[in-house]
């Protein structure tokens, strides 16, 4: 009996383990044709952010959804260029944010203050990969793109003073 259930158990622990090695799609249905990102830095202090740029053929019929890449995750911002599907990503590295905190001697004012979110993404990437998600039917599908170019840094200027 205890030989049935260690062979029970370890049948479902070698399942799941093959499941997890069978996340990515290794042969999508389309191709990349380019892939860069680049900084950007706005006029105004603290503001900055990441712009991730694919360009895609043959994605007729699939619906993209996120973009995962340096730890984010955001929408696919998708454009249909002549014969090319263009997939951006847009990733906020600013630290100005909104900052709505109570700030108190009584300790437990301060225990309203709201706890920061930290996005955790489910892939270990490089600085230079990212994951595309998709549709294709009811199905979701993830590939991995390696070898992104990084451009050059664009820097906003600020607005002129009156």
């Amino acid at each position: 009996m205890k030989s049935i259930k260690l062979i029970f158990i370890l049948s479902i622990v070698f399942c799941f383990y093959q499941c997890s090695g069978t996340l990515f799609v290794t042969n999508p249905p389309f191709k990349v044709d380019k892939a860069f990102y680049n900084t950007w830095v706005g006029g105004q202090p603290g503001v900055r952010g990441v712009k991730l740029e694919l360009h895609l053929k043959n994605a007729a019929g699939i619906v993209f959804d996120s973009l995962f890449f340096q730890s984010k995750r955001t929408k696919a911002v998708v454009r249909v260029l002549d014969t090319k599907i263009q997939l951006l990503g847009h990733y906020s590295t600013s630290n100005r944010r909104k900052r709505d905190f109570i700030l108190d001697r009584n300790t437990k004012k301060e225990l309203k203050n709201p706890i920061p979110a930290q996005q955790k993404i489910p892939f270990n990437l490089d600085e230079n990969e990212a994951v595309l998600s998709y549709k294709k039917g009811d199905k979701m599908m993830f590939f991995k793109i390696k070898n992104i170019k990084r451009l050059q840094d664009v820097f906003y200027p600020s607005a002129p003073k009156r």
